[in-house]
């Protein structure tokens, strides 16, 4: 199948990937997102992140899970909409989460992209937990085939939309990678959201379909949110 170049994808902006709304009204029993540690951070420029499995055929994903913070949710394709910006999973679908399918397939040579929504009006969305996600921990992506491509994650960052390094997290890669976004930087009622919270992982195996990967989930994660999923504009 045809693929947009991954130059497209630098340019391209995701749409709000979460509102706030819900922790402006529930008072003290609200609470934010948790946000990535600079420990999480990728290291300095040029360092190993860790040897890669073979690229996979291009095939589309159809699920993704992530045992440590408890996420396993279907997959849509996005496309853009008509301002040039990644379209994003219905709000309402909370346990819903999106792969930009005019670039790289997950699995496949490149950079794949995965968004979702942190929160809707009502509460915590299926990305709520990534900012806990840490250095090592899994992502599982289930392809059309049955198979599943196995990643592990490099880093966990978070970027203030005004500085978000579009050439470091949509940039083209030698290798199978990944990245997995949604809001967080922290929240205000004027502005929303003030950034992203984005995962960086390459891939290091793939497996038959029907057998799971166990994981632990970390303490700072809100667990598996209610079910609906990408980077604000």
């Amino acid at each position: 199948m045809a693929r947009t170049s991954t130059v497209l994808i630098a340019t391209v902006s995701v749409t709000a990937l979460g509102t706030g709304a819900w922790l402006l009204g529930s008072g003290t029993r609200g609470h934010p997102p948790p946000q990535p540690s600079a420990a999480q951070a990728a290291p300095s420029a040029g360092a190993p992140a860790g040897p890669a499995a073979a690229p996979l055929a291009p095939v589309a994903p159809e699920r993704i899970r992530i045992p440590a913070i408890g996420v396993d949710a279907p997959l849509a394709g996005l496309g853009l909409t008509p301002r040039g910006s990644l379209a994003v999973p219905p709000p309402q679908r909370r346990n819903l989460a999106g792969w930009y399918e005019d670039g790289t397939v997950p699995g496949a040579t490149g950079t794949a992209i995965v968004a979702g929504h942190v929160d809707n009006a009502e509460g915590p969305a299926v990305f709520f937990g990534l900012g806990a996600l840490r250095k090592g921990s899994t992502v599982e992506v289930e392809r059309r085939d049955g198979t599943v491509a196995v990643f592990t994650v490099d880093a966990v960052e978070v970027y203030d939309t005004e500085n978000f390094p579009d050439a470091k997290v949509y940039g083209a890669a030698r290798r199978p990678e990944l990245r997995v976004i949604t809001c967080g930087g922290g929240y205000s009622e004027r502005t929303g959201y003030r950034g992203n919270v984005v995962v960086f992982a390459h891939l290091t195996g793939a497996r038959p379909g029907g057998t799971r990967l166990s994981g632990t989930r970390l303490s700072g994660a809100r667990g598996s949110p209610p079910p609906g999923g990408p980077r604000p504009t």
